[in-house]
């Protein structure tokens, strides 16, 4: 950390629970590829992404199961609404409240045959589901859906006619059905039909199949792997980083497959590498003659309020730099047309 105190010198030893350790592999590489990428806003980033004790969390409402007190609950502990009214696209049962205090509101235990009446998560990953823009009765594919929050979040925002919600690894499917079990009722959960495909074949299966599709790709998530428990699994990962483009671009491939021509696509990760975002975003625009960016600039400028956005992006894509007070991110998030068939 260059002798510097960490961004945010709050209770360091937060509650006396055991403070995690940075993995320094990880961050080395970080700081060298990072610095290049992102010039003067690393250090401010890496501050952040060091700094667990300053890590912020938002309150996504389930339209569900509304408790009658929550929103006065949260109102008094210095919650507000995270989004403001005048984005493109805020459906109104779309209910996420954020403060600029760090820490967490207590999260509610899963508990069978009883709906949660809010999810825990990092704001910006609220921005791909406001970027993909689902209305009522659309087909949608959620291609890489666990743990389930953009699952849940895409489910206030409307009622899908079909909502497939894939996940190939068997553990997080498992995850994946029991947060839609926790926040979906009934009559809604019949629309929702769980798979574990390979996310990469599922054009071939279902070719021109949905108006809207989500890629939240697997990506190397760049908060946790800081935290690495293992320094020779840490390792091993950074090796294996430079295929991860290469799986995102085949899920992508198959994503533009799945859509009807006229659907569209929102493409997310959680990392601030560029060989990961832009890059790949790059390679499907050059080699599918059939796809075209998508302009998403009003949504960020509506968002530059509450996330800090990299300066010099496109306009079909943005990139949220967690910083002091506004620790949301990384999310990196682009929006792609099918305009014919393939």
């Amino acid at each position: 950390m260059d002798g510097k105190e960490p961004a945010c010198p709050l209770e360091k030893k937060a509650k006396g629970k055991l403070q995690k350790q940075i993995c320094q592999v990880v961050l080395d590489h970080f700081e060298k590829q990072y610095t290049a990428e992102l010039g003067d806003a690393w250090s401010s980033v890496r501050d952040v992404l060091t700094s667990p004790w300053c890590w912020q969390y938002a309150v996504l409402l389930n339209r569900f199961s509304q408790s009658p007190g929550l929103e006065s609950s949260l109102a008094e502990q210095g919650y507000h609404p995270a989004f403001p009214a005048a984005l493109p696209y805020l459906p109104a049962a779309f209910r996420c409240y954020t403060r600029a205090a760090p820490g967490r509101f207590p999260a509610q235990k899963h508990q069978p045959g009883r709906l949660k009446e809010y999810y825990l998560l990092n704001a910006a990953s609220l921005l791909p589901v406001l970027a993909l823009e689902v209305k009522d009765g659309e087909d949608i594919l959620d291609l890489c859906a666990a743990p389930g929050g953009k699952s849940v979040a895409i489910l206030q925002c409307a009622c899908p006619g079909h909502f497939h919600c894939n996940e190939y690894d068997d553990l997080r499917s498992r995850w994946l059905e029991q947060t839609i079990e926790s926040f979906i009722p009934d009559p809604f959960i019949n629309l929702v039909t769980v798979s574990k495909l390979d996310g990469r074949q599922i054009g071939d299966l279902q070719p021109e199949f949905y108006d809207k599709v989500l890629v939240d790709a697997p990506c190397s998530n760049d908060r946790s792997w800081l935290f690495s428990a293992d320094p020779q699994q840490a390792v091993l990962r950074l090796m294996q980083r430079k295929e991860l483009s290469s799986l995102q671009f085949q899920l992508l491939r198959s994503a533009v497959q799945a859509l009807r021509p006229g659907g569209s696509l929102v493409y997310s990760t959680c990392t601030l590498s560029r060989a990961e975002n832009s890059d790949v975003i790059s390679l499907i625009l050059s080699s599918c003659s059939n796809v075209m960016p998508v302009d998403i600039s009003g949504m960020a400028r509506g968002v530059s309020q509450e996330f800090t956005l990299l300066s010099g992006m496109q306009q079909h894509e943005l990139l949220v730099l967690p910083e002091k007070g506004r620790a949301w991110g990384p999310m990196y998030v682009a929006k792609l047309k099918k305009v014919s068939s393939s």
